[in-house]
Order: structure tokens, then sequence, then C-alpha cells
């Protein structure tokens, strides 16, 4: 073995457990968080540096080309939709009317979403 192949294979296997790492954070915040919103956050920051990882490690596994090609073209549609889906579930959850935490309140008007405030009575 070369000092080449050795220097490849650590850079694979310091890839590897980086995002084997993001992705064990992100399970465990998904599993552990309270709400949509605080999961929403793990799952797609750490995840998706997780997966990246993951793909680099492919990349430099396989050496430049071929299917390694493939690894950067699913880092980039990865780093595009995973912030798009977080955010259209986000605003889903919002429209639905999911609250944050107690002590959080979404503003008055934002992002096009329009809030209907209940009207207080004197009761």
């Amino acid at each position: 073995m070369t000092l080449l192949e050795t220097i490849q294979y650590a850079a694979v296997a310091g890839f590897v457990l980086v995002g084997s790492f993001f992705l064990l954070v992100g399970t465990i915040g998904l599993i552990r968080f309270p709400n949509v919103y605080n999961r929403l956050h793990a799952t797609s920051k750490a995840t998706t540096l997780g997966a990246a990882s993951m793909f680099l490690a492919g990349f430099v596994y396989f050496g430049g080309q071929g299917v390694a090609l493939e690894t950067l073209v699913a880092i980039v549609f990865l780093f595009l939709t995973a912030p798009t889906g977080g955010h259209l579930i986000s605003r889903s959850a919002r429209k639905m009317g999911v609250d944050f935490q107690e002590e959080v309140e979404w503003p008055a008007h934002g992002a096009g979403i329009e809030r209907n405030e209940p009207e207080e009575s004197d009761d």
C-alpha cells in the first residue's frame, strides 16, 4: 500500500466518521426535540451535513471519476432540496396552526402568512 492510498483511506474513514456523527446527532434530535420546528432544524441541518460527508467519502474512495462524479451531483442536489423541503414543511405546519413553544410567538405578519388573532372577550 502506497502513501497516497493510505491517505485516501484515512480521508474516507474520516468522512465516514464525521458523517456518522452528524447523522447520529440529527437522529437523536429528531427523537428528543419537543415540536416539529425543532425537529425540522435537527434533521435538515445535521443530516444534510452527515449525508454530504458520506457522499464526499464516496467521492474520495472512487477517485474522482465515474461514480465519484455522481456523488458530487448528489451533494449539490442535497444542498438544494433539503433546505427547501424543510422550509416547506415548516410553512405547512405554520399554516396548519402548529404553535412554537410557550415563550415564543409568531410575528403578526410575515412570510406572506396572515395571522388571524382570536378576539379577546371580557368574560
